[in-house]
């Protein structure tokens, strides 16, 4: 897959600007952060600042640098080529949830307050939405998508999975909105059921396709 860097230019100037807002925290932040939060909002986990300020930057990065080489290892790379307009969105996507996230910890080390169990939902959400959006358009690989065994031997079960999944995200992001906007904790935990449901679903009716697939690929 061939990779234009005009179109890399948002996610790589993402992951400067965490790497700035980290540098100009630095000075300010507590000895310790928050690195992780609880289902109410409420800070679980602290860690000093080299974990709190740069772990999101440097997840950010090693993620984007593994969705640009892993195509190049997938038995099926040619498929990158027929959603490469997706694949390079969905590395966008990714990157700039995490430098939302990472703004999260940077604003609570300047003390200003965050509302992180209304926040963290609303972002979920609408990460699932712009995924479950797109979802139909990728192509059968080995590392990007709902990958079981039937999708990858069923170019039908793969698209009906795709479909249907996309469906499924669109589902469990607007109720993560939801419960973001409600503060509810019952409905966040109503989009985690979803989520779960869903997958255990696709999975199945990934069988199912394949199975009624002539074309099919028989599994050993």
């Amino acid at each position: 897959m061939r990779i234009s860097w005009r179109s890399e230019g948002l996610s790589l100037a993402l992951i400067a600007a965490m790497l700035v807002l980290a540098g100009l925290t630095w000075g300010a932040a507590p000895e310790r952060l928050p690195v992780h939060w609880d289902i109410k909002g409420t800070p679980d986990r602290f860690g000093g600042k080299a974990e709190g300020l740069l772990a999101i930057p440097a997840a950010a990065a090693g993620i984007y640098v593994l969705m640009l080489v892993l195509p190049r290892f997938d038995p099926r790379r040619g498929h990158y080529e027929l959603f490469a307009g997706v694949y390079n969105l969905i590395r966008t996507l990714l990157v700039a949830f995490l430098f939302a996230l990472h703004l999260v910890v940077v604003l609570w080390a300047r003390g200003i307050p965050v509302r992180v169990e209304r926040i963290a939902p609303l972002l979920v959400g609408a990460l699932f939405i712009v995924l479950g959006n797109y979802m139909g358009k990728l192509r059968s690989t080995w590392f990007v998508g709902i990958r079981t065994p039937w999708t990858l031997s069923s170019e039908e079960s793969w698209n009906k999975t795709h479909r249907l999944g996309g469906k499924v995200f669109i589902l469990v992001g607007a109720t993560s909105i939801l419960a973001g906007l409600l503060r509810s904790e019952h409905a966040v935990w109503a989009m985690i059921a979803l989520l779960v449901g869903g997958m255990l679903a696709l999975t199945v009716f990934s069988y199912v396709w394949w199975k009624h697939d002539p074309n099919r690929q028989e599994i050993p």
